[in-house]
């Protein structure tokens, strides 16, 4: 089991503004992601072009929904949980699933949008309108909701298409090397809200905001308030506080990308922890935005992650199959199909 030792250590801060500019300033961008990427498979980004009045936006919104009655916000679940839109409640699922963990459902509430215009005369969009390009799911109000998470969702989505490039330069691939795997990407993105009420009772044995998970696709771009809550596994089993620091954003890598680079870069074990001491009501917010890969893309070990003396350790994936294999098992409370093989990824 993982060891429940808590330590308060830095999770790197990269500045991505010199990513602009010369080859040299790029290489050097590259280098510290691939230190980062190696040694804990998070790290935090700062000069990362995702204008503050669009976070604004989108907390004031997704506050505003978070706080509408129950029977108002359930009127946007998905009927079926592959359909990964909507509004999911607090309990409805528990994310330690997905690494084959039991656990109590998770104390989280969350709306899920993913691309708002999608071209359905396209066959390959056609082909998962009930799938990963399901329509979005909006409610009448409030009003702003809708431009607040679309705009939010398409500055995230570039920050996370620009990493990728980062990518390219840290695994010594050639300019653009990832693009035909993104350039029709699954993408999500999650606004969550996890609060403690007046009068909840504590929770349950082992229960969570959110429980121990890694991510499932290529890269996360997350934006937090500034408050204790996520918890990452390092490399020696313990916990660290992730606090994210002033104007940054949280990137971790998902279990596509450790495949492909061969576990040379980590898919990391992570959770968020209930408060310790909870003296009337407690919130934290957050939005992460989930770059998944096109779902017909063939993921294989990439050419500069192996060798003879360390070939693939894992067989060819099709991205979609390997997403919804993540994805069904916390939803459907019990393990997921596409649980690591080794039980020990992130640790």
């Amino acid at each position: 089991p993982i060891d429940q030792v808590v330590v308060v250590a830095q999770i790197p801060v990269i500045d991505l503004r010199p990513w602009w500019g010369t080859d040299v300033d790029r290489l050097a961008v590259g280098r510290q992601v691939d230190a980062a990427a190696r040694a804990l498979g998070f790290f935090q980004i700062v000069g990362h072009r995702l204008p503050r009045q669009r976070i604004e936006a989108m907390v004031a919104a997704s506050t505003e929904f978070f706080a509408l009655p129950m029977e108002i916000k359930q009127r946007c679940t998905p009927t079926d949980p592959a359909i990964n839109r909507g509004y999911a409640a607090r309990g409805t699922e528990a994310l330690s699933y997905s690494i084959g963990r039991d656990a109590p459902p998770d104390l989280f509430e969350a709306f899920n949008i993913g691309e708002d215009d999608v071209d359905y005369d396209d066959p390959f969009y056609a082909a998962q309108r009930r799938g990963v390009f399901a329509p979005n799911i909006w409610p009448a109000t409030p009003q702003q909701l809708r431009p607040a998470l679309v705009d939010y969702f398409q500055s995230a989505r570039q920050v996370a298409l620009t990493l990728t490039e980062v990518f390219a330069v840290a695994l010594g691939l050639g300019p653009g090397w990832f693009v035909p795997f993104v350039d029709r990407s699954t993408t999500t993105m999650r606004a969550i809200r996890y609060e403690h009420r007046s009068g909840d009772s504590n929770p349950l044995p082992g229960q969570q905001r959110m429980g121990a998970h890694t991510d499932y696709g290529i890269v996360t771009v997350l934006w937090a308030e500034p408050v204790a809550g996520l918890q990452i596994v390092a490399p020696d089993g313990e916990w660290i506080d992730v606090i994210p620091a002033d104007d940054a954003l949280v990137i971790n890598l998902g279990d596509l990308t450790a495949q492909w680079t061969n576990d040379q870069w980590r898919s990391t074990v992570h959770r968020v922890v209930p408060p310790t001491a909870v003296d009337g009501p407690a919130v934290r917010r957050s939005a992460a935005f989930f770059l998944d890969g096109n779902w017909d893309a063939r993921i294989e070990c990439l050419p500069t992650c192996c060798s003879a003396v360390d070939p693939p350790r894992y067989p060819p994936v099709t991205a979609g199959e390997h997403l919804m294999a993540k994805l069904m098992g916390p939803r459907l409370l019990r393990a997921s199909d596409a649980v690591d093989p080794s039980g020990d990824r992130g640790r």
